[in-house]
């Protein structure tokens, strides 16, 4: 090998390791320098314990139902049902107390059942059916929003609310609010189900290889049903939280949620690993999309911005994520 085949050579292995880098710890630097940025730029509003608390509270929400669909987009498929699915499960658990005179756990662990059942249905299309998982739940997707639509008639739901279901949401343990520790919770859980497991480790090897996987002796079917129901569970209470935060459970509260949680996801793909999808990482994306939001609120920009910051935030995140995949097989 010739002198200048080896320093290409070199170079060219410098420049991929430089760009894994790059993908690997680019959103971790970006999560820094805003924090540090909005601190220097507002040292009295931003970098108090009480904004720091507000901060990871109003992301909670979003932490729990992207945690969900990155269990889905372990096993190699998509979820674009989630975000109805929160609007309908919150019409659902403020329906049932208020016209059926359910008690508050009940009405809670039937939604919650109800979008596991939904994850049951998602699955089926995909794994049995053949359908394309992007398809799959965008029609499922559309069915929940007619069902929304058919139970509420389109009216949100908020009188004869009890206190107590108000108080999920509102309520605080130690001064820590309720939401954050119920997102920890489902984070914990999910977080020692994939990587702690023999469930999470057949998840990860059907996302990595599912013909493989199945000639393995894996069940890939199964193993993508429980990803779904996962996905459907997690979407429904994300909203059984916010109709409890809101006070109402309103036909497409819980919508705008699916921007944000694959933005998120993705972000968090192409965080300490190259372009794997994983808890850990989805929680650094929300935090960064957290924070974000945060500071554009507090010096006041425009509510367009925040648009913006969305779209873009989720073309970059699946590029780096793309990148780091790429440069991780070459």
């Amino acid at each position: 090998m010739s002198v200048e085949t080896k320093g290409s050579a070199l170079k060219g292995a410098g420049g991929r390791r430089a760009v894994s880098l790059l993908a690997r710890y680019g959103t971790l630097a970006g999560l820094a320098v805003m924090i540090v940025g909005f601190s220097v730029a507002s040292p009295e509003a931003f970098p108090t314990f009480s904004n720091l608390v507000n901060i990871v509270n109003q992301v909670a929400l979003t932490a729990i139902i992207a945690s969900g669909l990155t269990v889905v987009l372990i096993v190699d498929e998509l979820d674009l049902s989630v975000g109805f699915g929160a609007s309908l499960a919150g019409v659902l658990v403020t329906g049932l107390m208020v016209r059926q005179d359910l008690p508050v756990l009940v009405a809670i662990v039937v939604v919650v059942l109800a979008g596991g059942l939904v994850g049951v249905v998602n699955s089926l299309i995909v794994t049995k059916a053949r359908v394309n998982s992007v398809v799959a739940t965008l029609g499922v997707g559309t069915i929940l929003i007619g069902f929304n639509y058919a139970y509420s008639a389109g009216q949100p739901i908020a009188a004869g609310l009890p206190d107590s279901f108000f108080l999920i949401s509102l309520g605080t343990v130690l001064g820590i609010p309720n939401n954050i520790l119920i997102m920890a919770a489902v984070l914990a859980v999910l977080w020692v189900l994939v990587n702690r497991t023999d469930a999470g480790q057949r998840m990860q090897a059907v996302g990595g290889n599912a013909e493989a996987s199945r000639l393995s002796g894996i069940r890939v079917d199964r193993v993508k049903i429980s990803a779904f129901v996962v996905s459907g569970m997690c979407a429904f209470l994300t909203g059984i939280l916010l109709a409890s935060l809101i006070g109402s459970g309103s036909t497409d509260a819980g919508d705008s949620y699916l921007l944000d949680a694959f933005a998120a996801v993705f972000l968090g793909s192409a965080t300490l690993r190259d372009g794997e999808f994983h808890i850990l990482g989805t929680l650094v994306g929300v935090l960064i999309i957290g924070v974000a939001f945060n500071g554009l609120s507090i010096f006041g920009a425009p509510t367009f911005y925040q648009y913006i910051f969305q779209g873009g935030i989720l073309v970059f995140a699946v590029a780096l994520s793309t990148i780091a995949r790429r440069y991780a097989q070459a």
